[in-house]
């Protein structure tokens, strides 16, 4: 019998990661991937391809999404996992998103413009396609412009909290995040809950709120994950008796450090969210 391996958090083309969801399937099935989930940001699009090569390709795959959100005025990521990509009331939740940012990048790019950087609204719109804009579609823009010469620069001159052209944003309430997905069928599971940097007693009332709200995991394992920030996560797992999660959040294949598949094995204490796909 095949050892399982699961990734339940990954990105394609369609929102900031650099490769196609057919390509993603591709590269998952090279590093033994056995069951993927891609969560592109605010955008089911990509589910269809990726699930075409899924089938074609003989990988069990999950679709989802990572939606942004907004709760007592701090950033959240909550990824949907096993979602009905049809599903009327999600859908809308995506154009509502995309809207706001649409708003953003037109606002980043105004902001450019004061920097004497100009034209980047028309070229990041072009690049995203039919797919979402992300301040990463900027950040490849100031490099291919020579403004900067790497990702982390661009975020550390220009786009990053606090920098010239941030914009702060005012995406969806986390309510309405966590109800689109589980109106959709879905599992609402925290992303990289420690990247949010937030002291015990904010994640105590998060992760409460969440649940109540209808959440059902925590994304416990990421590429990222140091030994401390795993235990911290097992620790909130259990805590609030939420399934936990893994997943990469692959981007590119230019990134070494993340890479689909590549992840500690979840705690046998914890249950795997995956139980609750049907």
């Amino acid at each position: 019998m095949t050892e399982q391996k699961y990734d339940l958090h990954c990105h394609s083309s369609f929102s900031d990661g650099s490769l196609s969801p057919t390509d993603v399937i591709l590269r998952a099935k090279e590093h033994g991937v056995t069951t993927l989930a891609l969560t592109d940001h605010d955008t089911l699009t990509g589910l269809a391809e990726a699930q075409q090569a899924a089938d074609q390709h003989a990988l069990n795959f999950i679709p989802g999404i990572e939606l942004s959100c907004i709760w007592n005025k701090k950033t959240f990521h909550i990824l949907g996992l096993n979602v009905n990509a049809n599903n009327a009331e999600l859908l809308a939740g995506t154009h509502q998103l995309q809207k706001i940012r649409l708003e953003r990048a037109k606002k980043i790019a105004a902001k450019l413009e004061k920097n004497k950087i100009p034209d980047a609204f028309e070229a990041v719109h072009e690049k995203a396609g039919i797919g979402m804009i992300t301040r990463p579609h900027f950040a490849n823009f100031l490099i291919s412009k020579g403004h900067v010469s790497t990702m982390q620069e661009a975020f550390d001159r220009y786009l990053g909290q606090g920098k010239s052209a941030f914009v702060n944003t005012d995406w969806v309430e986390l309510e309405d995040a966590v109800h689109w997905i589980t109106a959709a069928g879905g599992i609402a599971v925290v992303a990289h809950p420690m990247r949010y940097k937030l002291t015990a007693s904010w994640m105590r009332r998060f992760l409460t709120t969440f649940k109540e709200m209808g959440g059902w995991g925590i994304e416990v394992i990421t590429a990222r994950s140091n030994p401390d920030e795993i235990r911290r996560a097992i620790h909130f797992a259990q805590q609030y008796a939420l399934y936990g999660s893994v997943g990469s959040d692959f981007h590119s294949p230019k990134n070494q450090y993340v890479e689909l598949g590549r992840l500690a094995p979840l705690p046998t204490s914890i249950k795997p969210v995956w139980e609750l796909f049907n």
